[in-house]
């Protein structure tokens, strides 16, 4: 893909990028360096963020920091926080990228099971934006925050409940905080994204043939009959977080091929599914995070 911004678009850019370790955020974290940002990468595994880190920065020594952070945990997220501010100066933008999710009836999903998505998305999202936020605002400086979305805040979805109602919860603190701290200098947008295929994501959210049919992981409920692609998530963050257009506030932007105006994108057509397919797909969906589990111990 050309390039579209100038090369220091970013240059003097510190960006946040939480669940950086992996999937979107590690891949946008790259795409932000390149246009010369220094990135400061979050997540729960140090081996894999410590791998992130090295990718990410190759391009600009120097550009790329990691901390291990639970973003559920408020004090954690504000000693993290601090800890940037004090070493290496004030953030200028944060996204918020760190997930959860997966596929399954609701009426099976224990309240454990609930909890780790909707407070890793909710809980997450708004700890580490109060936390910058407090900053900006006290230290009299300007911000810009994107929390990454999905087409799901003004549609809903079947079979993945607490995502699409942690996410819309987002969606409306984007709203709220971009009226209440754009006096601040502080904006607040998201990006509501089509289909961008990630290792894990895909695991949890695409684990058998029969889920595979349908839903928003299929390029097929596209009308571009395509799958999104990392570069262009990121030059649309990227644009977001520079200077170019700072009157763009309180807004999420869909970036997903039309595919809400032809279905809408959601896991609707998966009620097809019957016990025994939702049977496989849980046993899949917990052996790929019991693999991942496996890593995060290595």
């Amino acid at each position: 893909m050309s390039r579209i911004y100038d090369p220091q678009v970013l240059a003097g850019k510190r960006i946040l990028v939480t669940g950086g370790g992996t999937g979107l955020g590690r891949g946008v974290a790259k795409h932000l360096v390149e246009y010369g940002a220094e990135v400061h990468l979050w997540g729960r595994r140090e081996g894999v963020l410590a791998e992130a880190a090295e990718e990410v920065g190759a391009s600009r020594a120097g550009s790329a920091h990691f901390q291990t952070v639970d973003v559920r945990d408020a004090d954690a997220v504000d000693a993290a926080i601090g800890a940037i501010w004090e070493e290496h100066g004030p953030l200028t933008g944060l996204i918020n990228n760190a997930a959860a999710n997966f596929i399954a009836q609701t009426k099976d999903i224990s309240a454990r099971a609930y909890r780790a998505v909707a407070s890793t998305v909710m809980d997450g999202s708004f700890h580490t934006t109060h936390s910058a936020g407090r900053r900006w605002i006290a230290d009299g400086l300007p911000g810009s925050v994107i929390s990454t979305l999905t087409t799901w805040v003004w549609s809903g979805s079947a079979f993945v409940v607490p995502s699409a109602m942690a996410k819309t919860a987002v969606h409306g603190m984007t709203m709220s905080l971009a009226a209440e701290w754009g006096r601040y200098g502080i904006r607040l947008n998201a990006i509501a994204a089509g289909p961008i295929p990630t290792e894990y994501a895909w695991s949890m959210l695409n684990p058998t043939e029969a889920s595979s049919t349908g839903g928003s992981t299929s390029a097929d409920n596209v009308p571009m009959r395509r799958f999104g692609t990392m570069e262009e998530l990121a030059n649309l963050n990227i644009f977001l977080l520079s200077d170019a257009c700072a009157y763009l506030t309180g807004t999420t932007i869909a970036m997903d091929g039309g595919q809400q105006l032809a279905g809408p994108g959601t896991f609707a057509s998966l009620a097809s599914m019957s016990d025994a397919d939702w049977d496989e797909a849980r046993e899949t969906a917990k052996a790929a995070s019991a693999e991942a589990k496996a890593q995060r111990s290595v």
